[in-house]
């Protein structure tokens, strides 16, 4: 099992710091659904002790990123149907709000940073780039809550971001064109920096909604 974006902890070897590196790399697929964490090759990699290692498998535990199932082991969650229906019904809900906040504090400021985010998903998408277009996917996401500056919508989002990069993989062989991608959250931005609040809800209502509907599609018959 060999883990590339796993990164020896040099000098602060806190579970926070620790949680941080497990976190990205269950989001980005190097420690995938239902892989078991091996204590021992982990502290081993990352040059850390067990103690700290446990805090932060702990955390991540608790966060719903990670079971622990007695007798067995320590797993990294499987995202099942009503898990993906539940995190996006309730990303749906801090997004909006951050949409509202942040045309309240500055549509046109914060539209424009959303927008230089969308333009990087164009580029990836002319050059079908599909990492390059997820990584400014969830860049553009991060930053409107981020734009919000609110830290309680911003620690929530930040858990459900892990689980939605997992999904967000998954969508990349969901659209009959990246392009589409582009779209829909060049629109979102549009609508936030003109100000209009009833446009920017609706818009992101329905892009949670299409994620869903795109995933729910390659189920087995």
């Amino acid at each position: 099992m060999s883990h590339q974006l796993l990164k020896p902890v040099v000098q602060e070897t806190t579970p926070a710091l620790i949680a941080r590196q497990l976190r990205r790399a269950i989001g980005q697929g190097e420690l995938a659904p239902g892989e078991q964490l091996n204590e021992a090759e982990l502290s081993r990699h990352l040059g850390v002790s067990r103690g700290p290692l446990r805090e932060a498998m702990q955390r991540l535990t608790q966060e719903g990123l990670l079971i622990s199932i007695r007798n067995r082991g320590v797993f990294v969650i499987e995202v099942t149907d009503d898990d993906v229906r539940d995190m996006y019904l309730a990303r749906a809900a801090i997004e909006r709000a951050a949409a509202a906040r942040v045309i309240e504090l500055d549509a046109a400021g914060g539209g424009e940073r959303l927008l230089a985010v969308g333009e990087r998903m164009r580029e990836a998408a002319e050059t079908d780039d599909a990492d390059a277009l997820t990584e400014a996917d969830v860049e553009f996401h991060a930053l409107l809550v981020t734009l919000a500056q609110s830290p309680r919508l911003s620690r929530m989002h930040n858990t459900l971001m892990v689980e939605t990069r997992m999904c967000i993989t998954a969508l990349e062989n969901r659209y009959s064109s990246h392009s589409i991608r582009y779209d829909e959250h060049h629109a979102i931005a549009r609508a936030i920096r003109d100000g209009d609040a009833a446009e920017a809800d609706h818009l992101l209502v329905e892009h949670m909604e299409d994620a869903v509907a795109r995933l729910k599609e390659a189920e087995p018959a």
